[in-house]
Parts: C-alpha cells; structure tokens; sequence
C-alpha cells in the first residue's frame, strides 16, 4: 500500500534536515537551540505527554499520510536498512488547542511490523508515543539535534529524532518543531 493521505492540504512539509548527535554540536550552528526550543529539544520521556501537558484545552493528532514507502536516503542508512528497502512511513501534524505545533514522521522498518509490532500500522489518531512508551520492549535510544534548511516560512527550524530499539530491530520518530510551539506560549 503505498502513502496515503487525505488531502494536499495535510501533507507534511518537512524541510531537508542536516542531524547531529548532541544539543551542543547543532548549537555551534544554531543557537536557537538554547533557548525557549531548547527545552522542546530535550524533553525526556514521552513528547507527546510533554505537548499534552502543555496543552489549555484540547491536544490531538492529525494524521497527514501513511503507509508503505521508501525512507530518504539518510534515514534508510541511519536504520541500516538496503537502499528502496520499503518501511511503513507515517507522517502526522501534534496540534495543541487547535494549532500545529510538531510535524513528526516516523520510519518503521518492516521487521518492526512482526507480532505485537502489527499494532503500529494501525494506531489511527493515537499518538505513537503513548504506544512506545507502554510497552517495556522499545527503549528510545539519544536524542539526536535536527537543523532544518526551511524553503518558506512557517517551516520547522529545528527538530529532534531518536531511534526506538526492541531487540535488533529499530525505528526513527523525528519531531520537528514548529515555531508556534516555542515563539508564541511560555511553558506552562
């Protein structure tokens, strides 16, 4: 099944994205990432409860595409993964009172589909998050710092990406940010 998504109007616009393994080393480029996105940038645990709890009144997860596809080229190395190797890709938008905050995609290797694993490809509106942090198998590997080279604007700038193990098997969550998450609110 290839990507699928609603609509143009939910597709994810996701800028090219330079990685870097550590907060520090993206911030000799960028020292957007010290302030009020760095604490987005580190949040341990579960983004998505963080974004919840800062959340007045509803949170909720807007599905833009998903289903079967080729990762990018760099994200296919980063997961090992034989180039046009087929992962299930899903693309959605965290909206916190109505607004896009994250655009997040993750790449799911087809190993990571087997038995319990199945549940992924069908999470709905459910954030991928709240599922990997209740189950004990997956255990999030460090934070990696994105810098985003936006094309127009209300792009994301910065963003984070982790890889999720169970075993020998991984998959990438990247999170990038939107800057209505960290330019207009204080944490609450």
């Amino acid at each position: 099944m290839p990507l699928k998504g609603s609509d143009d109007s939910h597709g994810l616009i996701i800028p090219p994205t330079r990685w870097y393994r550590s907060l520090a080393a993206a911030g000799l480029y960028n020292p957007d990432v010290r302030g009020e996105a760095g604490y987005w940038l580190t949040v341990g645990g579960s983004f998505t409860r963080a974004l919840q709890q800062q959340c007045r009144d509803r949170f909720h997860v807007d599905i833009c595409q998903e289903g079967f596809g080729v990762p990018a080229t760099e994200e296919a190395q980063r997961l090992g993964l034989r180039p046009r190797q087929l992962a299930w890709i899903r693309e959605v938008r965290l909206c916190g009172d109505g607004e896009p905050w994250v655009l997040a995609r993750t790449i799911i290797p087809q190993a990571c589909l087997d038995g319990q694993g199945r549940r992924l490809r069908h999470l709905g509106n459910k954030p991928l998050g709240a599922y990997l942090f209740s189950r004990p198998e997956w255990v999030r590997g460090p934070l990696e710092t994105g810098l985003c080279q936006p094309a127009v604007p209300d792009q994301p700038i910065l963003a984070r990406r982790s890889l999720f193990h169970r075993g020998a098997d991984a998959l990438m969550v990247g999170e990038y940010l939107l800057p209505a998450l960290y330019q207009s609110q204080p944490r609450l």
